[in-house]
C-alpha cells in the first residue's frame, strides 16, 4: 500500500502539488533519514526524489511541502520495506496498511472500521495500542506506548493519528474537523506546525496521545467500496493532502451551536452568531462555511430562522414569559423584529399564535 503519511498542510485545487506552502517540519525528514541509518542504508534517492537538498536537514527552521513529505514518505517505505519507516521494533512490509484498510472497508459505519483498524493494528506490532472510546457526545482515538519508541516517537504518533483521521474521512467521504489533539510529550521546537498538521487545539505534555471529535461522524455509513479501494491504494495523496470540501455534519453542528444559549443569562437567550464567529468556531473560513452548508442544501440564515423559530414555538407553548422576554431568549434583539418574523413564519403574531394552543396548568 502506498503511503497513509503525515502531510502538513491540504493541496490547494489552485496550485500545483510543487508550489504548496511548506509547513511540515524537516524533522519528520530527519526522522526517515534515521530509518535509513538504522538500516545501514543511505536516504539520497528519496531525498532526490522529493527533491529536499541533503543540506536542509541540517536547518531546524526548514519546512517541506505536503507534495514533498508525500513523494519522501513512498519512497522510504518502498526503499526500507517498511510501511511504519522504522517506528517499530519489526517492519510492516509493503501492503500491511492495505490489508488493514481492507479488513475495515466492509464495516457498516465509520464506529466499526475504526474499532476493526484499532483491533488489526495490534497484530502488526504491539509497540502501540491504538483505542476508540466515546464519552457522551465525544469520541477520543487515543495511542498507548508499550515500549520506548526512542527518537522515532513524535514523528511515529502523529503519523498514526494523522494515517487513521485521514483514512477515516475518506472511508465516510467527509471532512471530520478535531476537537483537540494531546500529545504524551513535550512542545517540540516546531509546535506552530501542530496547528497546521490537525486544525484544533493542541495540548503537548498531556497523559496521553490522543484526537477527540464528535462522536456522532461514528454513525455515518462508509461510502466507499472495494473499487474505490483498489484505486486509493495506487496513490498516496488522497487520504492526508486533500481536504475534504465535504463536512456531512456540518448542518448539524451549525444547528447546535446556534441553539446553545449563552452562559450566564438568565434568559437563556440564543446567541446572535455572525458567520465570522461561526466560522471561527468550527475552524472554517467565512466562504467555506457559506459554500459546504450550500452544498448541504442549506443556508445559515435558514437554519438561523429554524432555530429562532423551534425556541419561540418551545417558550410560547410551554411558558407564560412576556412576549419581549420570549424575543430575546430566541436571539432577537428587540420585540418589533422578533413580531415580524414570527409572522413571516406562522402567518401570526407571537400572540395570537399563543392564544391558539393551550398553555399546560400552572
Amino acid at each position: 500500500m502506498k503511503s497513509l503519511e503525515l502531510t502538513a498542510k491540504p493541496l490547494q485545487h489552485e496550485l500545483s502539488a510543487t508550489q504548496a506552502a511548506a509547513a511540515t517540519p524537516i524533522a519528520f525528514v530527519r526522522s526517515i533519514a534515521l530509518a535509513y541509518e538504522r538500516r545501514g542504508m543511505r536516504p539520497d534517492r528519496a531525498l532526490a526524489q522529493a527533491q529536499i537538498a541533503p543540506e536542509v536537514l541540517q536547518d531546524e527552521r526548514a519546512r517541506i511541502t505536503a507534495w514533498q513529505m508525500e513523494q519522501i514518505s513512498d519512497a522510504a517505505m518502498q526503499e526500507l520495506d517498511d510501511e511504519a519507516l522504522g517506528w517499530f521494533s519489526r517492519r510492516l512490509p509493503w501492503g500491511s496498511y492495505g490489508m488493514l484498510a481492507r479488513a475495515s472497508i466492509s464495516s457498516p459505519t465509520l464506529k466499526v472500521a475504526l474499532a476493526r483498524w484499532s483491533r488489526h493494528h495490534g497484530l502488526l506490532t504491539d509497540d502501540i495500542a491504538l483505542r476508540l472510546a466515546t464519552l457522551g457526545d465525544t469520541a477520543t482515538l487515543s495511542i498507548s506506548e508499550s515500549r520506548d519508541l526512542g527518537p522515532l516517537r513524535e514523528f511515529c504518533l502523529v503519523s498514526m493519528l494523522r494515517n487513521a483521521l485521514g483514512l477515516s474521512c475518506w472511508m465516510v467521504d467527509s471532512r471530520i474537523p478535531l476537537l483537540s489533539a494531546q500529545f504524551a510529550f513535550a512542545a517540540p521546537a516546531h509546535a506552530d506546525a501542530y496547528g497546521v498538521l490537525f486544525r484544533a487545539p493542541v495540548t503537548f505534555g498531556a497523559d496521553q496521545t490522543a484526537i477527540t471529535f464528535d462522536a456522532r461522524y461514528l454513525a455515518l455509513p462508509l461510502r466507499r467500496e472495494e473499487a474505490a479501494l483498489r484505486q486509493m491504494l495506487q496513490h498516496a495523496l488522497p487520504l492526508t493532502v486533500l481536504q475534504y470540501r465535504r463536512d456531512r455534519l456540518l448542518v448539524q453542528r451549525v444547528r447546535q451551536l446556534l441553539g446553545a444559549p449563552v452562559a450566564g443569562q438568565l434568559s437563556h437567550a440564543l446567541p446572535q452568531h455572525s458567520a465570522d464567529s461561526l466560522a471561527a468556531l468550527l475552524h472554517v473560513s467565512p466562504r467555506t462555511l457559506h459554500r459546504q452548508l450550500k452544498e448541504e442544501g442549506a443556508t445559515l440564515q435558514g437554519l438561523k430562522d429554524e432555530v429562532r423559530r423551534t425556541r419561540a414555538v418551545e417558550l410560547l407553548h410551554r411558558t407564560q414569559r412576556p412576549i419581549k422576554q420570549v424575543a430575546e431568549a430566541a436571539g432577537f434583539v428587540n420585540e418589533k423584529s422578533f413580531i415580524r418574523a414570527f409572522r413571516s413564519w406562522t402567518g401570526q403574531s407571537p400572540g395570537e399564535f399563543r392564544r391558539t394552543i393551550q398553555l399546560p396548568a400552572p
